[in-house]
């Protein structure tokens, strides 16, 4: 089914592979493992215990690479690729998935944009789940490799039929922070609910938080500060936040350049502190 025979599509509750991809609603394409429970839990919650709407996930790297400390410390890459995919499938059962893809590529593979494989794998995907809407990395993350699912998934996108294609494309925060962006321009996510499920979820990767990078106090903390620090006039209406930017467009139009769609999202931002300053100096 994919490209490579060290794939593997993991289904919780045990329905034929093509029955969890033709169930799903939406989908949330990471990175790493860990990734997803950080920035899509928008579509997590959604999708939780629903009967009409499921969530799958897809891992693209293998995370042998992973930095490991304590327990973990003396664990081979190999060692640390099996452990990181046996957490994902807990969080994957934990959460209900309709299905948890692990498509096992190196990271150095998916940055190389000359390679088609995974542009192949997640077209695949898309075409066969045919999501309503992905949850992916947003384009000015920090991490080279998230960034570069990104450009995956739109190019995946593009590929298809345009009937084919997610009606919605949230890039999401996980290496950088959006809450920089303009309140015109983020799209903002309740997610209040089940704060006990958020945190279980977060905590399933004890190979990412055991050598003293807390992913899961920094991720609860992010979500509450976002609450809090969203809007200067007014009290909390949420007690969790995550931002996204919309990258709708760079799939409806395959014309549109994802650098200077970006670069867009930063020039409103600058003209925002620009015009503030203005306005009590003038």
């Amino acid at each position: 089914m994919f490209r490579l025979d060290t794939a593997e599509l993991f289904v919780p509750d045990g329905l034929p592979a093509g029955e969890a991809l033709a169930r799903t609603t939406h989908m949330a394409i990471g990175a790493h493992q860990d990734d997803l429970e950080i920035m899509a839990i928008d579509g997590i919650l959604a999708c939780f215990q629903q009967a009409d709407r499921w969530l799958a996930g897809v891992i693209v790297t293998n995370g042998s690479g992973s930095p490991r400390d304590e327990l973990y410390r003396d664990y081979t890459d190999e060692a640390m690729r099996e452990v990181r995919t046996k957490e994902q499938k807990k969080a994957a059962v934990m959460g209900d998935y309709a299905a948890q893809v692990l498509l096992d590529y190196p990271s150095g593979v998916v940055k190389d944009s000359s390679n088609k494989d995974p542009v192949e794998d997640l077209a695949l995907l898309l075409k066969l789940a045919q999501p309503a809407g992905v949850y992916t990395h947003n384009l000015a993350d920090k991490h080279d490799t998230h960034v570069a699912v990104t450009l995956r998934v739109i190019e995946a996108a593009r590929n298809l039929a345009a009937a084919e294609r997610p009606r919605r494309l949230y890039g999401c925060e996980v290496w950088r922070d959006l809450d920089w962006m303009v309140d015109e321009d983020k799209v903002a996510f309740d997610c209040s609910a089940h704060e006990n499920l958020q945190g279980a979820l977060l905590g399933v990767f004890d190979s990412q938080v055991c050598g003293g990078k807390r992913y899961d106090l920094a991720t609860m903390g992010r979500r509450r500060a976002n609450a809090t620090y969203h809007a200067s006039h007014g009290t909390d209406v949420a007690t969790g936040l995550v931002y996204a930017m919309d990258l709708t467009p760079l799939v409806e139009d395959p014309s549109t350049d994802s650098q200077d769609y970006v670069q867009g999202f930063v020039d409103r931002f600058g003209r925002d502190v620009r015009d503030r300053i203005a306005r009590s100096t003038t």
